[in-house]
């Protein structure tokens, strides 16, 4: 896509952008008394105005009702996970039945881990992206030892090819199929935090089935980011976190996805929790645990209701926006910052994007490979009021979240690197 990059262009879009009001629901950290420029949504994205009524109004309700909040009010506590369910669903395109918020991510990797990778003799190996985020790379290589196997022979790690900076998908076909009779669990992110790359979910779901394995994902920096169809991709299980492209706040509650074919089946393995119980029988306190059906038999306790009412007042603004509609200015937007940078680059060799340049491999985030002068570059954007994010090595990562970012706040990030000279 070829748009043009002029600040008139960045303003004719803006004013034709009918999301263009969702950007007045966000708080932005200030700069010498302005807006910053902030493109760092892929880390943390920003509070939106009404988490403030959201986590006063539960303050309120636990001030005037005490324990008696779980069953009083608008939204008793005691459903409060129930209230997110619709709104989940709708954001990774599954059954509701088949979503449940509840814990952080890591912690709900594990779980899902603990039920989906189940290794035997033969079928035993993980295979995963080379360079996860370290979350991901750290719950793998602990579950593999504490089925007592060696992470250097059970955790398959597929790299891009010598010279290439993303994986092709043929070669993640290519190499499930190689180990297929030893796979246990296929295991991917969604979207790679380094490189920005959107994998092919659904193919490699497809392919991780027809050779036996179980296959899940991380889609912390997808959900959010893209539309997700999880129920027709058919993945065994996934999980995300709020507080990037959800805006939920820092630490906020994590995702979970189990696939309905698992729905009603008590006999798979799984660590139990009292509010995964069933809830008819929950309060009666006896022995034998029974989960109740679907994602919610994975639930250990009961909800962190500020983490949650913060989470929901975000849902809300995504459900009115609608994500297909912030897809739509998302390709747009992210196509524009992407001339942007080829043209403030030119001449200059600061950096290369390594980030797909098809708008189907990628969600928001271009992400810079730099040279030498790359920490300088960044430390420059931050002394002018543009949050971005540095990952070690060399990497500076861009994210025009729509919901919030305007294509003027783009047109800027070029005109300050235009003029960044060393």
């Amino acid at each position: 896509m070829h748009l043009e990059v002029s600040l008139e262009q960045a303003r004719q879009l803006d004013a034709q952008d009918t999301l263009r009001g969702f950007r007045d629901q966000f708080i932005f950290p200030q700069h010498e008394g302005k807006d910053v420029l902030y493109l760092c949504g892929n880390s943390l994205g920003l509070q939106p105005k009404s988490v403030r009524a959201a986590l006063l109004q539960e303050l309120d309700q636990w001030a005037e009702h005490g324990v008696e909040g779980h069953f009083r009010g608008n939204l008793p506590w005691m459903h409060y996970h129930k209230f997110l369910k619709e709104q989940s669903a709708r954001l990774v395109g599954a059954h509701p039945h088949e979503v449940v918020v509840m814990n952080t991510l890591t912690v709900n990797l594990h779980l899902m881990m603990t039920s989906f990778y189940r290794p035997t003799a033969q079928r035993y190996k993980i295979m995963m992206e080379a360079g996860a985020f370290p979350s991901d790379q750290y719950a793998m290589e602990s579950q593999v030892r504490w089925h007592g196997l060696d992470p250097e022979t059970a955790i398959v790690e597929i790299a891009p090819r010598e010279g290439e900076e993303t994986l092709r998908t043929e070669d993640i076909l290519a190499s499930i199929e190689q180990h297929g009779d030893t796979l246990a669990l296929v295991m991917f992110g969604g979207v790679n935090y380094y490189t920005g790359q959107f994998y092919e979910l659904e193919t490699i779901a497809r392919a991780g089935h027809a050779v036996g394995a179980m296959v899940g994902f991380d889609l912390a920096h997808a959900a959010g980011n893209l539309p997700l169809r999880l129920h027709d991709w058919g993945p065994d299980f996934a999980v995300w976190c709020s507080y990037k492209y959800l805006n939920s706040g820092p630490g906020g509650p994590s995702g979970a996805f189990v696939h309905e074919r698992h729905a009603n089946n008590p006999d798979l393995p799984r660590f139990a929790g009292w509010w995964g119980h069933d809830e008819k029988e929950r309060f009666q306190m006896r022995k034998g645990f029974k989960p109740m059906y679907g994602a919610d038999g994975w639930q250990l306790s009961n909800a962190q209701i500020l983490a949650f009412a913060a989470h929901k007042a975000s849902l809300d603004l995504f459900d009115a926006a609608g994500m297909d509609n912030l897809r739509a200015k998302s390709v747009k937007m992210t196509a524009f910052l992407e001339q942007i940078l080829l043209q403030a680059n030119e001449g200059k060799n600061l950096f290369k994007i390594i980030t797909p340049a098809d708008p189907a491999q990628r969600g928001c985030q271009l992400s810079l490979l730099t040279d030498h002068r790359g920490k300088a570059l960044f430390d420059y954007l931050s002394d002018n009021g543009i949050m971005a994010d540095w990952r070690e090595p060399n990497v500076i990562r861009f994210a025009p979240v729509p919901m919030y970012t305007s294509f003027e706040d783009v047109w800027r990030v070029g005109e300050l690197i235009q003029g960044f000279h060393r």
